[in-house]
């Protein structure tokens, strides 16, 4: 299976991803940390998450599927959302939260 194959079939599988840099407990830089802490904010204690650090073919692939630069990347319901900035904006304007109600 390819690459862009098994991002597609990991946003597909869960309800919310994120793609990051460490882990949920552990991330491995300040974005990634900043991620994790608005899905808490939003009631996501267990997003399910992709620690791209292990796996480079997943750190470069993951960029070009959302044709996104950066790293972390928000999916929901298969839907790229955007990078912590995002949604650190979205959150600000509640627009996160509404999306993420009941996830």
């Amino acid at each position: 299976m390819d690459t862009q194959e098994r991002i597609r079939q990991t946003v597909s599988a869960h309800p919310v991803v994120l793609f990051m840099k460490g882990t949920a407990q552990f991330p491995m830089c300040g974005f990634s940390s900043s991620a994790t802490q608005i899905l808490k904010a939003c009631g996501v204690d267990k997003p399910f998450t992709v620690n791209v650090l292990e796996d480079e073919e997943i750190r470069q692939g993951i960029k070009e599927f959302a044709n996104w630069p950066t790293i972390p990347q928000l999916y929901v319901n298969g839907e790229f959302i955007g990078g912590s900035d995002i949604m650190r904006e979205m959150y600000q304007s509640g627009e996160l939260q509404t999306m993420l109600g009941g996830q």
